[in-house]
């Protein structure tokens, strides 16, 4: 039996999706955390603690794992553990796309450096020290732009400045994410990305690289306006609205982007803005879609985003990657305001709502909620299936209406 190493970050939403897709193939999971203390109680040979920021002392664990117990894949289900799974995947001969090409999709200043020459649309940039004055730099970019942390995902820190005293307002906003957020900010956490701002709306693309060839998976419509000042994500409803040639043009876009990257084998999560000036990269990311919003994925007889994932890095056919003829779609619900999660009322109204699958609010009560661009996470998430686009965002927002979400300050 196929044994595959699952790299799972303690705070990844997506631990039952992967356990319960590696049931689903057939193979064994042996679960990597970097939290040494959730392993305590697991049966030899079935767990791996492991740190996920220190790449060779990373490898070096798993390859020790390895010759006691042969792993066929390594497999990681967030961001965090995208560039270790490459590496230690290099060491073991297993089949994934180069490290290199993994660290330039999780270093957004990497990213633009490769898109640059490459035959995409890509914004304007600089990178700027977080111990530069902001207040000269300010009076040097073109606004309105984008001022980002170089490795931090699901928009955190990222802000829009139109003018010198909200660039300046952005930029010790943005340095004091990096410094809270610590070793998830990456090795360059002493830089901060400003590239121009790209305006338009906003498409998500989930695809899979088989042997550098781009498959697409499907194409998330945005329809909430992404205008800053901060960039939270609310709604993506697949199959998109655009019409085939965009849809087209979007497809080759991340293909292209992937090859300048050179990205080879595995998921691919792409951000693009269409505008009247063309189809602008974003984001090409070396993992799939975040949270729990894999989930309003279905293909061929039902199979899930993971498994198709997992069957593809265990060399399994792949007999039918068609996301098939439904609407569905995810609204990731956002936190309205920080303090300490009293409840969250009106489920049940919220499940009864028509075309509603599942709604599932994933921090508990009685915990603290820091909203974005600060914090992290969503309160939840709500599941939607339909005959259409329009009809799957309706129940969405509908849905999602019904809920009273009560926060209480948070205590100074």
């Amino acid at each position: 039996m196929a044994r595959v190493l699952l790299l799972i970050p303690t705070t990844s939403y997506r631990a039952k999706d992967f356990l319960d897709a590696t049931d689903a193939v057939g193979a064994t999971a042996v679960v990597g955390s970097d939290q040494p203390q959730v392993l305590a109680d697991a049966a030899p040979g079935t767990s791996l603690a492991v740190d996920f920021h220190d790449i060779d002392a990373g490898v070096a664990t798993i390859a020790a794992f390895h010759r006691d117990y042969p792993l066929d894949a390594i497999i990681p289900a967030d961001e965090q553990a995208a560039v270790l799974a490459a590496a230690a995947s290099h060491a073991l001969n297993l089949d994934h796309s180069p490290t290199h090409a993994v660290q330039i999709a999780g270093n957004k200043h990497l990213l633009r450096q490769a898109l640059a020459p490459a035959p995409v649309d890509s914004p304007a940039f600089t990178v700027l020290s977080v111990d530069d004055d902001p207040s000269k730099a300010a009076r040097s970019v073109t606004y309105p732009c984008v001022l980002k942390p170089l490795s931090l995902s699901g928009s955190r820190g990222v802000l829009r400045a139109d003018g010198d005293n909200s660039f300046v307002e952005a930029f010790f906003r943005v340095k004091q994410i990096i410094e809270d957020a610590g070793d998830r900010a990456g090795p360059d956490r002493d830089k901060i990305l400003v590239e121009a701002y790209v305006p338009g709306i906003e498409v998500a693309l989930e695809a899979l690289l088989i042997d550098g060839e781009l498959h697409p998976l499907a194409l998330f419509d945005k329809p909430d306006p992404l205008e800053g000042p901060t960039f939270e994500e609310t709604i993506y409803v697949t199959p998109s609205r655009l019409d085939d040639t965009t849809q087209g043009a979007v497809i080759a876009a991340t293909s292209n982007a992937a090859k300048a990257i050179g990205l080879a084998q595995g998921p691919v999560h792409a951000e693009l803005r269409i505008n009247d000036g063309g189809i602008w990269v974003i984001e090409v990311a070396a993992r799939s879609i975040g949270g729990l919003c894999g989930r309003t994925l279905k293909f061929g007889a039902g199979l899930s985003l993971e498994e198709i994932i997992l069957r593809h890095a265990l060399g399994l056919p792949q007999s039918d990657l068609d996301r098939g003829a439904d609407a569905s779609g995810v609204m990731m619900i956002p936190i309205p305001s920080g303090g300490v999660l009293a409840s969250v009322g009106g489920q049940d109204a919220a499940r009864d709502v028509p075309g509603i699958e599942d709604v599932r609010i994933t921090i508990p009560d009685g915990q603290p909620v820091v909203p974005l661009p600060e914090g992290d996470k969503y309160l939840g998430f709500i599941f939607a299936r339909g005959e259409d686009p329009a009809t799957v965002e309706a129940a969405l927002r509908t849905a999602h209406a019904a809920l009273e979400i009560k926060i209480d300050p948070a205590e100074s």
